[in-house]
């Protein structure tokens, strides 16, 4: 009998102990908690959601930030939540940042950079073309998606870990009501004076909080260039947070520099899409990474 209880003890031991890899009921393959560095003895992390079946080689990097606050969720809850990409054989990857109000934008910035660096120098680990990477979020997702795409660049060759000689480039991006001049926003760390609607954006949102002067390095309307990856916009014009107004001067800029871009506004839509609403802007955020990242595609990489 004693023999026995230690057997049992032993496999229960080896069950907790093994890699965390296990399907959900759409038969996919969860990596959690992948670690991509470290800041304040804290790990940053993403997961890795990889179809079993149909896997495609092409992966979506989703921004996990509402506000710049990155909050946990189980992988298994995310996968459901990104049933339509899994579908088609997208890998999907939830990206969590250090988190406002203890890290502001630059610091946010810099953590989702080191991210795509990371996946890009690990891709093959997960079956992932590192040339065929999208990104997407709503809001400060949105905002930090359209960072990637506009203002990236080739990597460090100096750099002590290999990982971080790695381009931080992705190629494709879809952003939901994002926040595209930082400059109208920011307001220094310890500004002379606020007005009530700027004292009640810095208690919301104290991510913000940071260096005027630097604001303009983390607007993407700033760095629209001919080499920006295609981009897909998505806004509701009865958002009163993030105005559709947002999604249209960077819709121009792109046009203007003919990158490959597309604006959908949503009648009706507020800040944070429901229903219908959402129904039609996950079919065409998986319509546009299908046209964007398949090889097979006619349209891939235009």
């Amino acid at each position: 009998m004693l023999t026995i209880k230690r057997s049992i003890l032993l496999v229960l031991i080896l069950a907790v102990c093994a890699p965390a890899k296990f399907a959900t009921a759409n038969d996919v393959e969860i990596i959690p908690d992948v670690i991509y560095g470290h800041k304040d003895g804290l790990a940053m992390t993403f997961d890795v959601l990889k179809p079993k079946a149909n896997a495609n080689g092409a992966a979506v990097l989703f921004m996990v930030s509402g506000g710049w606050v990155s909050r946990y969720s189980p992988p298994q809850q995310t996968a459901m939540r990104f049933k339509a990409l899994l579908d088609k054989g997208f890998t999907v990857i939830p990206v969590r940042h250090g988190s406002s109000p203890k890290y502001l934008i630059p610091e946010i910035v810099a953590d989702v950079r080191q991210a795509i660096r990371f996946i890009r120098f690990n891709a093959r680990r997960w079956g992932i073309d590192p040339d065929r990477l999208g990104v997407f979020g709503g809001s400060a997702g949105g905002h930090l998606s359209l960072v990637l795409g506009t203002a990236s660049d080739n990597g460090d060759p100096n750099a002590k870990e290999d990982f971080l000689k790695e381009s931080n480039r992705v190629a494709s991006v879809v952003a939901y009501f994002p926040p595209v001049d930082l400059r109208l926003l920011a307001r220094g760390i310890r500004p002379a004076t606020d007005t009530p609607e700027e004292a009640k954006r810095r208690e919301r949102f104290p991510a913000l909080n940071f260096e005027k002067e630097k604001a303009a390095d983390y607007s993407p309307i700033v760095h629209v260039s001919p080499d920006d990856p295609p981009t897909l916009l998505i806004h509701g014009d009865k958002d009163t947070l993030v105005p559709v107004s947002n999604s249209k001067i960077i819709y121009e800029a792109f046009q203007k520099n003919r990158v490959k871009s597309q604006l959908i506004i949503i009648e009706g839509g507020e800040h944070g899409f429901r229903g219908e609403d959402a129904k039609r802007a996950s079919a065409a955020m998986v319509a546009w990474f299908e046209q964007t990242l398949l090889r097979d595609s006619p349209r891939a990489g235009q």
